[in-house]
């Protein structure tokens, strides 16, 4: 006999794990490895938020007016009783003082512009962005074209 049997009764022996322990652990190593060098911007450029300090490392030299809040009361039809509107405009520095001082002018023309718009865009969530143009728009034709960048809403609700 040159080879040695082994006995009926004694168990299979069993393959070793140390292989898949081994490549589980470079697996999760090399997972790590590629994240942190994307994540860095060793791979596909740099992080974006790193990217976007690089770029403008100074704010711009704008200030936020704060516009009156309005409320409007709307139609029996409505399922709505009120608007309540409040809103800011990003202007230059420069040209603060001026739009400060047609603030009532502003209130007016947003007033009578919301009093305007038909209850059914009004009550469209999807509305909100051109009903901002259109009233940004009649703030520009008040204040002057360069005067005002932007209309931000901060209060839009109906109760």
């Amino acid at each position: 006999m040159t080879q040695a049997e082994t006995p009926p009764d004694s168990p299979p022996k069993k393959k070793s794990k140390l292989p898949l322990v081994i490549g589980l652990v470079g697996a999760i190593a090399l997972g790590g490895g590629g994240f942190y060098a994307t994540y860095s911007g060793l791979i596909l450029g740099s992080h974006p938020s790193t990217a976007a300090a690089h770029a403008n490392p100074s704010l711009p030299d704008i200030t936020f007016v704060a516009v009156d809040p309005i409320t409007i009361s709307l139609g029996p039809q409505s399922r709505s009783r009120h608007l309540r509107f409040a809103s800011q405009l990003e202007v230059e520095n420069v040209h603060a003082a001026e739009v400060q001082l047609l603030l009532p002018r502003i209130s007016d023309v947003l007033n009578s512009y919301l009093r305007a718009v038909e209850l059914a865009q009004l009550e469209d969530p999807s509305s909100l962005m051109r009903l901002k143009a259109q009233m940004l728009r009649r703030v520009q034709i008040v204040t002057g074209q360069d005067r005002v960048r932007d209309l931000l809403i901060s209060e839009f609700v109906l109760n």
